[in-house]
């Protein structure tokens, strides 16, 4: 019993459509293993690994809904009609995760724009802290006070992000203030003490500035202005903790006094005369 010739033709084109679309299948899934291991060798641990099976489910969607369309038109539907029918379930859709497809694209914005990744000490709208972990929908950040903060990709993307972990090294502003009652060449002497301190920490750039600050209610203020080698805050917290530490030490060890608040009264003698 032979097939009716229009159905058999339908059946061909039906099993071409089917074998055309697992190849492409088959293609990419062999271009996302290799995605896959290229993203794993920069960074084992990045959130992009979590977005490719998305990516790839949505790409396989996108050529079945073409397939599916292409294989209607063809016994006569309007592929307008078609287009139009899915356009308007599709905007519903839209309409109803309009927050979470924000969240999505946000994602893939902060990604693709590496904002920060899992590790790094960021500020993202008030919230200060290490970035625990990154979702489709959100970021998760554990602040100092070791609370969890979760934070919409959406308001991340749209927000002034400054990633710390980035900086390549830290401002380090002190000043020392020291009594009125030190000589000139004891303030001398401390300037070169801070050089000298300075100099020779290895966390601490060279290229720093050290001068008399201002005049204090009750000290003259020298101020040390550099960099330190590292944008960890732990790290800069330890190297400008040893840098004060030295200081103080070398300042006492040259007898140069710290100031501390102070008030001086001077009080006016009457020396008239009283007449009897």
């Amino acid at each position: 019993m032979s097939l009716d010739p229009k159905l058999q033709s339908e059946l061909i084109a039906i099993g071409l459509n089917v074998i055309f679309i697992l190849i492409l299948f088959k293609i990419i899934n062999i271009v996302d293993k290799k995605i896959r291991t290229k993203i794993q060798t920069q960074e084992s641990n990045s959130p992009l690994l979590r977005f490719m099976p998305i990516i790839i489910k949505i790409i396989k969607i996108v050529l079945i809904f073409l397939a599916i369309t292409g294989l209607l038109q063809t016994h006569g539907y309007s592929m307008s009609s078609i287009i139009a029918g899915f356009g308007i379930g599709g905007l519903a859709v839209g309409m109803a995760a309009k927050d979470t497809l924000a969240d999505v694209f946000g994602s893939i914005s902060l990604l693709s724009d590496k904002v920060y990744k899992i590790g790094d000490y960021v500020k993202v709208n008030g919230i200060e802290g290490y970035v625990e972990d990154i979702t489709i929908r959100s970021t998760k950040i554990r602040d100092l006070d070791n609370f969890l903060n979760t934070i919409p990709n959406n308001m991340a993307a749209n927000a002034i992000v400054t990633n710390v972990s980035q900086a390549r090294k830290r401002l380090l502003k002190i000043t020392f203030g020291v009594t009125y009652s030190t000589t000139d060449e004891k303030i001398k002497q401390a300037k070169q003490l801070l050089e000298q301190i300075g100099k020779e920490h290895k966390e601490i750039h060279n290229d720093f500035t050290i001068a008399i600050h201002d005049l204090g209610d009750s000290s003259i203020n020298i101020r040390f202005m550099g960099y330190v080698k590292t944008g960890s805050y732990f790290k800069f917290l330890k190297v400008r903790g040893e840098f004060i530490e030295q200081v103080v030490e070398s300042f006492r060890e040259n007898g140069i006094d710290f100031a501390f608040p102070s008030r001086s009264i001077y009080i006016e003698s009457d020396n008239s005369k009283i007449e009897n």
